[in-house]
């Protein structure tokens, strides 16, 4: 119960950041996507990467569970741990203000991260028929965030 509510509490979380962002970003008279990336990129990053670590290290054996997945395995540590970074690193760059290259930095890493995730939760499902929700949703929701973080990003890097 609790995970199903850290599942909807992300996607509600990333849901506000895209609309308050773009919110942000069309507010003035010229579209400002670095003001739009700056409340995005920690918002988004935290709500995933950081209730998923926090996910992955409190119930790490529930939520393997839930996705298909081994449990007990030091790399399910290892990776949440991976997560929690992204996390913390994402809220220095914003609390230190360290500027649209950082913000842009840690996302791109992130994002990777989270592209690859997909592709491997994608090839669980067709190679071992793991069709269990936690699993088959990570490739698709993947895709929306990356299609809705294009125009800003590429916008921001326009304006470098």
């Amino acid at each position: 119960m609790l995970l199903n509510i850290l599942d909807i509490l992300r996607i509600a979380i990333v849901c506000f950041a895209f609309y308050y962002g773009y919110s942000i970003g069309f507010s003035g008279e010229i579209y400002n996507p670095g003001a739009q990336l700056h409340f995005m990129i920690p918002v988004i990053i935290a709500s995933i990467a950081g209730l998923s670590g926090l996910e992955g290290l409190f119930f790490g054996k529930k939520s393997a569970e839930n996705k298909g997945f081994e449990t007990g395995s030091n790399y399910q540590r290892q990776s949440s741990i991976a997560l929690l970074s992204y996390a913390i690193i994402a809220a220095a760059i914003f609390f230190l203000n360290w500027g649209i290259l950082a913000e842009l930095t840690i996302f791109f890493a992130f994002i990777f991260f989270f592209f690859f995730s997909g592709i491997n939760h994608l090839a669980e499902a067709i190679k071992h028929k793991n069709y269990k929700w936690q699993n088959i949703n990570r490739p698709f929701i993947t895709l929306m965030l990356i299609s809705g973080m294009f125009y800003p990003v590429w916008k921001a890097l326009e304006n470098l």
